[in-house]
């Protein structure tokens, strides 16, 4: 959520962010006279309760004096009726308070972050700007096959089966694949915790709705997630919860409402999760295949840092996913996400790109923001810089670590070979070497099709 002033006196700002991002049709107008009518209510309701707090005194003193003067009683009985009325007055004001404010409170979620400075203008995403690169993209002598069909082919994936399950958009992985899909898992987490100082943590996969609106999934996007409903017999306690799009929620989350000293800064957070997205709004896309499934697995990372250190920590973030791809030697690239292309929450975004051979081209596997104080002010995570200073607020970041999915994809189509084995990472290979479903060659490991695939 935006700083109150931007809602304001600043609402000029406020619109030029909403025109750089493309964004068309919120109700800034609305909003504005929304905050002036709630300043309005404020200020009455303040003089209101202020009259009633002199006349309360007044009444006190005609009371005392009532002993010796008898019209002082009856003045004070008239000023308690006048009081009845007064307390209706600011009973209605109040009520009246209450629906603006949570108008106003609901309208304003609604609102995207403001850019960073340095976020390229544009419309959409023919209009990122590329970074940087990193290796070669795969060419082969022999004609490429989709990680589907090389999946498939050697039994190590099962869409069909996944679809009598489930339905559309979702997937099996079997014997080797199973292991691969672990593996990859398990070495990124190594990767971050050991090398890059995160802190590893299991976060519940099933939140409520205060978890999801602090990272901004609600309200805007509510049509995107998956909804549980917990029935009890006490109706009462009967409620909502929903299944995580992202780790990214759970691990936000986790300090919020909470003051952290700023000894505790930088946080870092890593985890593995089953995500779960509806893909509402992209039909017909990458209906086949890993690429856009309604569950998959990511490793994520969130930082919670000092406004000061934001920047640097999206750079070091980003470096932290790129450093898996390099691990693996899969090319790919780095594109700054203009403003017409950003999320909702994020100020500024890389996306790295991992190479795909049978789509010819380089397709986003990991997604790295800062979100500034966007997400902290929603989910009241704040730090004392100094032990008797006034609260301030974090900056929260965070990134894929990767999309294991997507990973697996650029593995199996990255290193296929013209008869359709798959020859592993080296880097690999110590986490598969003795499973089920691979056979070793030399310093090579493979998967290779077996007898009953």
């Amino acid at each position: 959520m935006l700083e109150l002033r931007y809602f304001e006196e600043d609402i000029e700002i406020l619109k030029d962010h909403l025109e750089k991002r493309n964004t068309k049709g919120q109700p800034t107008d609305h909003l504005l006279s929304l905050s002036k009518r709630r300043k309005e209510l404020i200020q009455l309701v303040e003089e209101l309760k202020s009259k009633r707090n002199s006349v309360s005194k007044e009444i006190g003193q005609l009371k005392a004096l009532s002993k010796k003067d008898p019209d002082k009683a009856k003045q004070a009985d008239e000023k308690i009726k006048s009081m009845k009325q007064l307390g209706e007055d600011i009973k209605i004001r109040d009520q009246e308070l209450h629906q603006v404010q949570k108008e106003f409170d609901d309208l304003a979620m609604t609102f995207p972050n403001l850019l960073h400075e340095t976020t390229p203008v544009g419309k959409g995403e023919e209009d990122n700007v590329e970074i940087r690169k990193w290796g070669t993209p795969s060419a082969f002598d022999f004609e490429t096959k989709d990680h589907i069909d090389l999946g498939e082919n050697l039994g190590i994936l099962d869409f069909e089966r996944a679809s009598k399950m489930s339905g559309a958009r979702f997937s099996v992985y079997r014997k080797a694949g199973a292991a691969l899909e672990r593996a990859l898992i398990q070495f990124m987490l190594d990767v971050h915790t050991k090398e890059h100082g995160y802190e590893e943590m299991i976060p519940p996969f099933l939140v409520n709705q205060m978890t999801m609106t602090g990272t901004g999934q609600l309200p805007k996007f509510e049509k995107d997630l998956f909804r549980t409903q917990v029935e009890c017999e006490d109706e009462q306690h009967s409620r909502s919860l929903y299944l995580i799009p992202t780790a990214e929620v759970p691990l936000t989350n986790f300090y919020a409402n909470e003051i952290l000293d700023s000894k505790s800064l930088p946080v870092y957070f890593t985890a593995y999760t089953p995500c779960f997205r509806s893909e509402a709004g992209s039909y017909g896309k990458d209906t086949r295949g890993l690429i856009r499934l309604h569950q998959f697995q990511k490793v994520e990372m969130v930082k919670l840092t000092s406004p000061e250190t934001s920047d640097e920590e999206l750079e070091k973030m980003t470096q932290n996913a790129e450093k898996i791809l390099q691990l693996l030697n899969l090319p790919y690239r780095v594109v700054e996400l203009c403003s017409g292309d950003i999320g909702f929450g994020a100020r500024k975004t890389y996306d790295l790109e991992v190479w795909v051979p049978s789509q010819n081209k380089y397709r986003e596997i990991s997604s790295c923001s800062t979100c500034g104080d966007f997400q902290a002010r929603r989910a009241k995570i704040r730090f004392r810089p100094e032990p008797q200073a006034k609260p301030q607020y974090v900056h929260t970041l965070n990134g894929s670590g990767l999309a294991v999915g997507r990973t697996f994809v650029a593995i199996l189509e990255n290193y296929q070979t013209k008869t359709g084995e798959i020859k592993i990472p080296r880097v690999l290979r110590p986490y598969l070497e003795g499973k089920p479903g691979f056979s070793v060659e030399g310093e090579d490991l493979w998967i290779r099709k077996s007898k009953e695939s």
